[in-house]
């Protein structure tokens, strides 16, 4: 995995508990800066995609809420971090933020008794749902990525023996690299890894800065035998001339490297893309090739985000088509890796 290396760490003093003063040390050559607010940021220096790989922020997450989601999961937990280094030209993180450096939470115990205190206020047993059939499901990377994250403290490594101790709580994150540290963390089936993955081609050109496909493929093993529940998310599902024929390549390759016995458990969830105007216009300047493939406005119309912002979406029409023929792919090549939702 690329070595996150920042050269300016930014911190609320609230954060400097021994996590995050841990995180201090772990960057030595690093300048520091005290801020006020972790999500009121001065200005940094270089380009939106600069400042994801060279800033790093410390703060204190006091905002302990529990969002039902439905679809990855039951609910989406407080963040243990938010922002990523990568610069994938469809990160729906970016477009809701004026720039998007990795903001480690240090709180992270205080961010776990809240999710705690959440699964004990649920219905038990839980009814069974395509999330779990037995626990309340949680995402904990869904403003980060976690495998990132674990890269930076020892929050990761809490959060999986939280889960992997609690009655009736379950995690689940995606993530577009491979930290052969989370190896290490034995989950004990209690943690769900989803590993994004798109057709080479494709993620060569929008996943920047991420692991390659190939050392997500190859990690897929290597996580079942750790613990974890490995599923896979096809996201997001790009259409251009030959999508489907590199569907085909991608689900063969898939087919070559899961284990028989994973073959036996592993799902998939599909999203096809949601872009964004603003993030059109930033990417034209720094990544315009990736634009050429996921700016289509003559197959795309507008749709209004649940937090009000204005995106664009496949049009409806042609979309259910492309769904019916994903699904028909998938059946044929994949029949065993059984789609939990798409849309």
């Amino acid at each position: 995995m690329q070595t996150f290396d920042p050269s300016i760490i930014l911190y609320t003093p609230d954060a400097l508990n021994a996590r995050g003063k841990q995180a201090l040390l772990a960057y030595p050559q690093a300048a520091q800066q005290e801020i006020k607010q972790h999500n009121r940021l001065p200005a940094l220096e270089g380009n939106h995609y600069q400042i994801k790989s060279n800033a790093l922020v410390l703060g204190r997450l006091k905002t302990l809420v529990c969002r039902e989601s439905g679809r990855s999961s039951d609910f989406i937990a407080p963040s243990l971090a938010n922002g990523c280094m990568g610069a994938c030209a469809y990160c729906y993180v970016d477009r809701n933020k004026a720039v998007n450096p990795i903001t480690l939470f240090t709180n992270t115990e205080e961010i776990l008794r809240a999710v705690d205190k959440h699964v004990h206020q649920q219905a038990w047993p839980k009814v069974p749902n395509q999330t779990h059939a037995r626990f309340y499901t949680y995402d904990i990377g869904c403003n980060s990525d976690v495998s990132v994250d674990a890269s930076i403290s020892d929050s990761v490594q809490t959060a999986v023996a939280f889960f992997r101790e609690h009655p009736k709580a379950f995690a689940t994150f995606a993530t577009k690299f491979v930290n052969p540290e989370l190896l290490t963390y034995d989950p004990q089936g209690k943690t769900r890894i989803r590993f994004s993955l798109l057709p080479k081609r494709v993620s060569k050109l929008v996943d920047v800065r991420t692991d390659s496909l190939e050392k997500r493929l190859a990690a897929i093993a290597d996580f079942y035998q750790a613990g974890y529940e490995v599923h896979v998310n096809f996201s997001p599902v790009i259409v251009y001339k030959g999508w489907l024929d590199d569907y085909r390549e991608l689900f063969e390759q898939l087919n070559q490297v899961v284990p028989p016995q994973l073959k036996q458990t592993m799902d998939c969830e599909v999203i096809f893309l949601t872009h964004n105007q603003g993030q059109h216009e930033l990417n034209l300047a720094i990544n315009p090739r990736a634009e050429e493939l996921i700016w289509a406005p003559n197959i795309q119309e507008t749709k209004q985000s649940q937090f009000g912002g204005i995106n664009v979406r496949y049009q409806y029409q042609r979309k259910a088509v492309w769904i019916h023929e994903f699904r028909q792919l998938q059946q044929e090549v994949i029949p065993w890796c059984t789609i939990r939702y798409i849309f």
